[in-house]
């Protein structure tokens, strides 16, 4: 009687050999290794980018605080500046001021001597004085007056027989001209004009010609 053939499934399995085994840890081991490597490249670009991140903040740090040195400076030109200008024109107005008062001051004096000479012959003995005497003091403080005038840069505009100008005259009436050359001329003043520094004090008021 022959023996029964074995049942193969019921058979425990075959054990792997020790190089395939070895090959398996060989495996795993590498796969833990690169897991491991990728892990520390990742902590390295992690500290790398944090790394960056402070230099660039440093760097924006200086540079804030330089603008601000900057700012601070020109703010203190500026203010210095500013002061200079306020004291320089305080000066000026005040000098300004100064050779107005001394200007006035000169004007007044010289006026005040014409003054003198009016109270003068105002103050005549009209029982005594003559009628010559009183003329010829009023025509010595005329003359006085407008010498006075002169220094002070006055012109006194006085244009008989001249060509009308509406620029230094004011007319006040017309006057039938005797020929066409009369036209337009000044025929009488009735009140002498002034100028000073090419500015008009006051118009002449005069009478014109006109040529019908």
């Amino acid at each position: 009687m022959t023996d029964p053939v074995p049942n193969t499934d019921e058979l425990d399995p075959v054990e792997d050999t020790p190089a395939e085994v070895g090959e398996a840890v060989t495996a795993e081991t590498e796969a833990v290794a690169a897991d491991v490597a990728t892990d520390e490249a990742a902590d390295v670009g992690d500290e790398r980018e944090g790394g960056e991140d402070a230099v660039t903040g440093e760097a924006l740090d200086e540079e804030l605080l330089q603008l601000r040195e900057e700012f601070e400076g020109l703010n203190d030109r500026h203010l210095r500046l500013a002061a200079e200008f306020n004291n320089y024109r305080r000066r000026v107005d005040a000098e300004r001021l100064d050779v107005w008062s001394r200007a006035q001051a000169e004007v007044v004096r010289k006026f005040v001597e014409v003054l003198d000479d009016l109270q003068r012959v105002a103050g005549l003995d009209l029982e005594n004085a003559t009628v010559e005497a009183i003329m010829e003091g009023i025509d010595l403080v005329e003359r006085k007056f407008l010498r006075t005038l002169s220094d002070l840069g006055v012109e006194v505009v006085d244009p008989v027989g001249e060509t009308f100008d509406p620029e230094r005259m004011e007319a006040m009436m017309r006057v039938p001209a005797e020929s066409e050359e009369d036209d337009d001329r000044v025929s009488q003043v009735f009140q002498k004009g002034y100028v000073i520094g090419g500015s008009l004090i006051r118009p002449a008021r005069v009478s014109v010609h006109k040529h019908a």
